[in-house]
């Protein structure tokens, strides 16, 4: 059902929209998360939390986000690091452009004399999307802008019965509309962080907590059965294959690595010997290890050589103490086969 089309056939639109904002904001008076970036209003903590959030659970940002904090107190101390020490406290969150566009728009804060406080400056820094720009708008600076994301797609195509797919232009300007239209514009913080939480912990994707819903009595999909339908997306993503080789070589105490170059995954991350050909020596320790990204799967196989003499590699390759190796952001792959060189000689 068109949402714009369910609005033209009600006598009385207020009054829904109404009820619906009203027991959203009571529910969350009574159940939204305690977060610590939710008891500050600073929009440099507010910012940081919604970049690690980007594409990570709670449950594995908070730590990160603490870290950082405490290392990185203010937009001017994240300036001043080098971008590999911001690669370093990100390893393990994966998707490391937002780090990248985190350290860039630091920068832009403190070229800016102080974070931006209209939703068209927040939306400038490099990094930062429409939902981002209104999360943070909104929480810091009680802007009455609607965030717009999965969580929230979810509960309004569920709750108001909507199939118009989330992937396309018309629906997002449709989901877009009626989160603005629900807002009450000088509750937009709580709002918006209640439709998160509500989509998070309540209208969750699999197994929502339809039987307790304090929304199920006006709520579409589960008076018509289609929860497990709603919302809708076009299926358009093709995932393609990646085969990777790594040999990591032990010398003298030593090994060798690499920046990976701009252009590609892990983009500034370090990494082992990437190549073709396995030198006669190496010892097979994994293979076909799959590791899976947003638009490609990866199967990688894990080499070890040992040898008394450096090989002659390209240029970009560095020479390392093995001892050193954890002072380098690597990729989450590369972790792994560091895991198993630790197996094999524990």
């Amino acid at each position: 059902m068109c949402f714009f089309y369910y609005l033209c056939a009600m006598n009385d639109v207020q009054q829904p929209i109404n009820a619906f904002t009203s027991v959203l904001l009571r529910w969350f008076d009574a159940y939204g998360r305690e977060l610590p970036w939710r008891q500050t209003r600073d929009p440099y903590a507010v910012w940081l939390s919604e970049i690690i959030l980007q594409q990570t659970r709670v449950e594995q940002g908070r730590p990160y986000w603490e870290r950082f904090m405490q290392r990185w107190p203010t937009a001017e101390a994240l300036a001043r690091a080098s971008e590999d020490e911001v690669l370093r406290q990100w390893q393990g969150l994966g998707y490391y452009s937002r780090a990248r566009n985190l350290h860039f728009a630091a920068g832009q804060i403190v070229a800016m004399g102080g974070f931006p406080q209209t939703i068209e400056g927040i939306r400038s820094l490099k990094g930062v999307g429409d939902y981002t720009a209104a999360a943070i708008g909104s929480i810091a600076f009680d802007l009455p802008v609607a965030v717009v994301d999965g969580n929230v797609y979810r509960v309004l195509a569920r709750h108001f019965g909507i199939d118009t797919p989330i992937n396309t232009t018309e629906g997002k300007k449709e989901f877009t509309a009626l989160a603005q239209s629900l807002l009450p514009p000088k509750e937009a913080s709580r709002f918006n962080q209640a439709m998160m939480d509500f989509g998070a912990t309540q209208c969750t994707p699999q197994s929502p907590r339809c039987l307790l819903c304090p929304l199920q009595d006006g709520c579409v999909a589960l008076r018509e059965g289609r929860v497990g339908q709603l919302p809708v997306k076009l299926k358009t993503l093709k995932v393609k294959e990646r085969r990777l080789t790594y040999i990591y070589i032990r010398c003298q105490g030593q090994t060798a690595i690499r920046r990976r170059p701009a252009g590609d995954i892990w983009q500034g991350l370090y990494e082992p010997w990437l190549t073709d050909s396995v030198p006669s020596g190496a010892v097979l320790l994994r293979q076909n290890q799959k590791h899976v990204l947003t638009h490609r799967i990866i199967y990688a196989d894990f080499w070890l050589w040992e040898t008394d003499e450096k090989p002659s590699l390209p240029d970009e390759y560095i020479w390392i103490d093995e001892a050193d190796i954890e002072r380098y952001a690597l990729p989450r792959l590369v972790e792994l086969l560091l895991n198993e060189i630790q197996k094999r000689y524990d």
